[in-house]
C-alpha cells in the first residue's frame, strides 16, 4: 500500500531526536498542571459555565461575500445533506453525520491502524483487520473495548489489544473519468482496493479515524481530529494560509476579473468541509479535480483522504452540481426549520431548482456573476476569456464554478453555525435551576470539577480547551516546571489512547510539509507567516515540545449519545470511557493524573455526562431535524463473502433516515443499541 500520510520529518529540538523517550515526555504535561506548577490561565481557570454565554464564533469580514445569512445557512444545509454531493451520487457530508451530528453505523465501519508510522518516522501502515478479520464485518458490544484488561482499574494484564480503528464508511476505490451533464454519479472506474474488500470484491473503504460529532464543533479553533482544518479559512482548501498558491477570482465589473487571496478568520468549519469532498475515502473519486493540477500547482497525494499542495475543491464537482436539483433524490419535511418554504414533498429536492440560483440568492455578485471566464492552459496557467457562444470545454469555468470552494465552505459552516446544543440539563443548571440536574448528576459534577481532574482539559463553557475562546488566547499552552519550560499546542493532547506511533496525530506534516503542530511552527520561525498572527511565547532548542499524539480536546456535550470514544472509536460506553481514565489510559505516553475513583464515584460520574445531552439532539428538533437520507450501510453478505455487482464491487444496503421537521421525531438508536 502506498504511503498515506506525510509525518513529521522537521528535527526542532528534542520533540523529535529524542522520540523515543516520548512516554516520559508527555507524562510531564498533565502530572506537572496537577501538582501546581505555573499554567496558562486557559488550562486551570476556565469555570463551567453556560454555553448560552458564548458568542458564536464568525468571520469578521463575513459581509464581504455573503449577501443574505438565511439564504447561505439555507444553502449550507442542503449541501450537507444531499447525497448527490458524493462521486457515487449516494454520499453526502450527513452520511457520517445524522445521529447526533456523528455516525451510529455498525457494519462495515473497521478500518485497521493504516497511519501508523516506524520509529524513524516513515509510514508503516498496518492492513490486518484485527476485529471481525475483513472488511463488512458487524460489531458485536462484546468486541469492546478494543484493548481489554483483565481488571479495568489495572492495566497491567492485558487479555487482548487490537489497533483498528471504528470509523466511517465512505467511497469506493475509483479512479474519476468525468461529470455526466444532468446526473449525480460521477463516470468512474473502479479500482482493486487491496485492503477494503471482500472476496476481490470491493467494499466501501472506511476512514482511519473516528467521526466526530459536528454538534457545537463551530466553537473549536481547529477541526479534525489532528486540528489540519485551519481557522483561517483560504476560500479553496483545508490548508488556510499554509498554501501559498490558494487563490480565488474577483470579478470588480461584471466584465473584468481578477486573482485574489481571502482570508476568513473563525472558519476552521469551512476549511473542514472542503475536505472530504475530495477524498478518496469519503465522498470523491481519486482524481475528482483539475486534471492540470501538477508540479506548478501542487501534486495530489491519492492516499491521504485530504487536498494535497494547491489541490482544489473539485471544479469538476460544481460543474456537475450547479445545475442540479437541490436534494434531488431526498423528501424535505414541509416544517423543516431551515427548507420549509422550499419543500417539494411528497416529491423529492428544493423548489428553487438549481444550486446557481441559491448560491446568486447568499453570496454577493462580485463573486460569482460575470461576462467573463477563467480558462485553464495547456501549462497549468489561468488566463480570462469572453465567455464563448457555446458550452463550456473542460477546462473553461465559469466565475460561480471556479469559486465553487468558496460557496461550500461557507455555506456548510454557517449551517452548522446553528447546530449548538446549549439547553442540556448543565446549562440549566448554571443559569440558576438547581433542580435541573438530580442529586446524582450533581454529585457527579463536583468530580468532574474535583477529583477526577476532568476540568484539565474540559473547562469552560465549551467543555474544551481546544475552543474559539481559550486558543485564541494562548495558542502554545505552557508550562513551567524547574529549569524546564514544557510547551504544546493548546487543547491538544496524549492521553495513552494508543501508542504514539499508531498515529501521530497533530505531530504529523501538512501536505506542503510544514509540521501541524504550532508550538513547532514556533519554533521553526514560520508561525506568523503560516497562520496570520504572532506566537503568544518564544520557543527555543532548549525547551521542551509535548506533540506527537496528541488529539483535539473535544467537547462532551451529547456524549451518550455519540459512542464509540476517542479518534480511535475504540470504546463503547461511557462506563468504559471512566475506567479508562481512572486507570490512567492505556498506554504509558498518556499524560493523565491518578484519580482513584470508587465504583459509585464512577457512576455519579457517568450520570453527570449523561446529563450533557440536549434532548433537541436526541430527537432531532429544530434545529437539528434533517432532509431524507439513504446512508450506505454495509454490505449484504459479511466478512467472508459478499455479492459482487459485476463491476468488482459489493452491493450495497441502505439505511433510510427519513425527514424530519422542526417538531422532531422519536430519535434513532444509538451505536449498537440494537445489537
Amino acid at each position: 500500500m502506498r504511503k498515506r500520510w506525510r509525518f513529521n520529518t522537521v528535527k526542532p529540538h528534542r520533540q523529535i531526536s529524542r522520540f523515543s523517550k516520548a512516554i516520559t515526555i508527555a507524562a510531564i504535561v498533565i502530572v506537572a498542571i496537577l501538582a501546581g506548577y505555573t499554567v496558562s490561565a486557559q488550562v486551570t481557570s476556565r469555570p463551567l459555565a453556560s454555553l448560552k454565554t458564548v458568542t458564536v464564533p464568525e468571520p469578521d469580514n463575513l459581509t464581504e461575500f455573503v449577501s443574505n445569512k438565511l439564504a447561505a445557512i439555507k444553502l449550507g444545509k442542503a449541501l450537507f445533506w444531499d447525497m448527490q454531493v458524493g462521486s457515487d451520487g449516494v454520499t453526502a457530508c450527513a452520511s457520517c453525520h445524522f445521529h447526533a451530528g456523528a455516525d451510529n453505523r455498525s457494519k462495515n465501519q473497521i478500518a485497521p491502524g493504516l497511519l501508523q508510522i516506524n520509529s524513524d518516522r516513515t509510514a508503516n501502515p498496518d492492513t490486518v483487520f484485527n476485529v471481525g478479520g475483513a472488511p463488512n464485518y458487524q460489531l458485536k458490544p462484546e468486541d469492546f473495548p478494543f484493548h481489554q484488561l483483565s481488571n479495568p482499574n489495572d492495566k497491567s494484564t492485558v487479555i487482548s489489544d487490537r489497533n483498528d480503528v471504528v470509523s466511517s464508511q465512505g467511497i469506493f476505490n475509483s479512479e474519476f473519468v468525468d461529470v455526466i451533464p444532468g446526473k449525480a454519479e460521477d463516470r468512474v472506474k473502479s479500482i482493486p482496493d487491496p485492503v477494503f474488500n471482500v472476496g476481490g470484491a470491493n467494499v466501501r473503504r472506511v476512514e482511519p479515524r473516528n467521526t466526530p460529532t459536528v454538534i457545537n464543533s463551530v466553537f473549536n479553533f481547529r477541526n479534525f481530529w489532528d486540528g489540519r482544518a485551519q481557522e483561517i479559512f483560504n476560500g479553496v482548501n483545508e490548508f488556510g494560509l499554509r498554501d501559498p498558491n490558494a487563490s480565488i477570482v474577483k470579478a470588480t465589473t461584471p466584465s473584468h476579473l481578477e486573482f485574489v487571496k481571502v482570508s476568513l478568520n473563525h472558519s476552521s468549519l469551512a476549511s473542514q468541509a472542503v475536505g472530504p469532498p475530495l477524498s478518496s475515502f469519503e465522498m470523491s473519486a481519486d482524481g475528482r479535480t483539475f486534471e492540470e493540477i501538477g508540479d506548478k500547482f501542487g501534486t495530489i497525494d491519492k492516499k491521504t483522504h485530504s487536498a494535497g499542495k494547491g489541490k482544489k475543491l473539485p471544479r469538476k464537482l460544481a460543474k456537475k452540481l450547479l445545475p442540479l436539483r437541490p436534494l434531488g433524490k431526498q423528501i424535505v419535511d414541509p416544517q423543516d426549520s431551515a427548507l420549509a418554504t422550499e419543500s417539494r414533498s411528497p416529491q423529492p429536492g428544493l423548489q428553487t431548482a438549481t444550486y446557481n440560483q441559491l448560491i446568486a440568492q447568499a453570496f454577493k455578485p462580485e463573486w460569482w456573476k460575470s461576462n467573463r471566464i477563467i480558462r485553464v492552459n495547456p501549462d497549468g496557467s489561468r488566463t480570462f476569456a469572453n465567455k464563448p457562444d457555446r458550452s463550456l470545454e473542460t477546462k473553461e469555468y465559469t466565475l460561480m464554478e471556479y469559486n465553487f470552494p468558496l460557496f461550500f465552505g461557507l455555506a456548510v459552516q454557517m449551517y452548522e453555525s446553528t447546530l449548538i446544543s446549549d439547553d442540556t440539563p448543565l446549562d440549566r443548571f448554571l443559569e440558576g435551576d438547581k433542580t435541573a440536574l438530580n442529586e446524582k448528576q450533581q454529585s457527579g459534577k463536583l468530580l468532574f470539577e474535583g477529583k477526577a481532574q476532568c476540568t484539565v482539559c474540559h473547562n469552560g463553557a465549551e467543555l474544551s480547551v481546544a475552543s474559539v475562546s481559550a486558543v485564541q488566547q494562548q495558542r502554545i499552552g505552557i508550562i513551567n516546571v524547574p529549569n524546564l519550560k514544557v510547551l504544546f499546542d493548546n487543547g491538544f493532547f496524549n492521553i495513552g489512547v494508543r501508542p504514539t506511533l499508531e498515529d501521530p496525530g497533530v505531530g504529523s506534516n501538512d501536505p506542503f510539509g510544514n509540521p501541524l503542530s504550532e508550538t513547532q511552527l514556533a519554533l521553526l520561525g514560520t508561525f506568523k507567516q503560516l497562520l496570520g498572527s504572532e506566537p503568544n511565547t518564544t520557543v527555543g532548542s532548549n525547551d521542551l515540545l509535548v506533540i506527537d499524539g496528541g488529539f483535539k480536546t473535544p467537547g462532551l456535550r451529547n456524549v451518550a449519545l455519540t459512542a464509540p470514544y476517542f479518534h480511535s472509536g475504540g470504546y463503547l460506553t461511557l462506563r468504559q470511557v471512566v475506567d479508562f481514565y481512572n486507570r490512567r489510559g492505556d498506554f504509558p505516553q498518556g499524560a493523565l493524573g491518578d484519580i482513584k475513583l470508587t465504583d459509585d464515584e464512577k457512576d455519579d460520574l457517568v450520570a453527570f455526562l449523561e446529563a450533557l445531552t440536549d434532548e433537541r439532539v436526541k430527537y432531532e428538533k429544530a434545529p437539528f431535524d434533517h432532509p431524507q437520507l439513504f446512508v450506505p450501510n454495509g454490505h449484504p453478505g459479511d466478512f467472508t463473502s459478499v455479492a459482487n455487482d459485476g463491476k468488482g464491487k459489493a452491493t450495497d444496503s441502505f439505511l433510510e433516515i427519513s425527514a424530519i421537521g422542526k417538531n422532531g421525531g422519536t430519535g434513532s438508536p444509538n451505536f449498537l443499541a440494537t445489537q
